[in-house]
């Protein structure tokens, strides 16, 4: 008899530690968090998102609704001309000849940096055995429409220089949604 109770009382106890266990391990997963290894910031449903807010969403402003950037007309006039610092790259072989051109223009990625301006990286090399200033123009366009024209003269390339370079567009709250470059004259 008194085996029988002490199972009783064990087999109780047991469980009751499993049935804590599963509560806690319910717990845990109810109040999920995920550290952001790069900053250390812990992330939780409730810092990360406000869907069980019973308070409502903020009202959107006009300038937040419905943003139709093909809708925009806003076009810098005139020619804007730079003359950006140029870091050399690296030195080449001269190849320049019947089927290699003096100069050569690659990159024109377009970029934006937030509270600034559209920035395109541009590289440029020169080909020839002898030193070449070149003038790039570089298009900013939205939709296929105008938004800037700029026209960049990059410093002087040695022989076989590879040089880079940044050319840079409108301010970021006009839309650009491409950026076309090409040389206009190597001098």
């Amino acid at each position: 008899m008194l085996m029988r109770q002490t199972c009783r009382l064990g087999t109780t106890a047991a469980v009751a530690v499993v049935t804590g266990i599963l509560a806690v391990s319910a717990f845990a997963q109810t109040s999920t968090e995920f550290r952001d290894p790069k900053n250390g910031k812990v992330w939780t449903p409730y810092n990360v998102s406000q869907d069980y807010s019973l308070s409502p969403a903020p009202a959107a402003s006009n300038r937040d609704k419905a943003f139709d950037p093909q809708a925009q007309s806003v076009v810098v006039e005139g020619v804007t001309v730079q003359r950006p610092r140029a870091q050399l790259m690296g030195v080449l072989p001269v190849t320049a000849g019947q089927s290699v051109p003096f100069v050569t223009l690659e990159g024109a990625s377009l970029q934006a940096v937030p509270g600034e301006r559209w920035i395109t990286a541009l590289y440029l090399t020169n080909n020839s055995g002898a030193t070449v200033s070149a003038v790039v123009g570089c298009l900013f366009t939205n939709a296929g429409r105008k938004v800037e024209d700029t026209r960049v003269i990059v410093p002087p390339a040695g022989p076989g220089e590879r040089l880079a370079l940044q050319a840079y567009g409108p301010p970021v709250d006009i839309f650009v949604d491409r950026v076309t470059c090409q040389i206009i004259s190597p001098v």
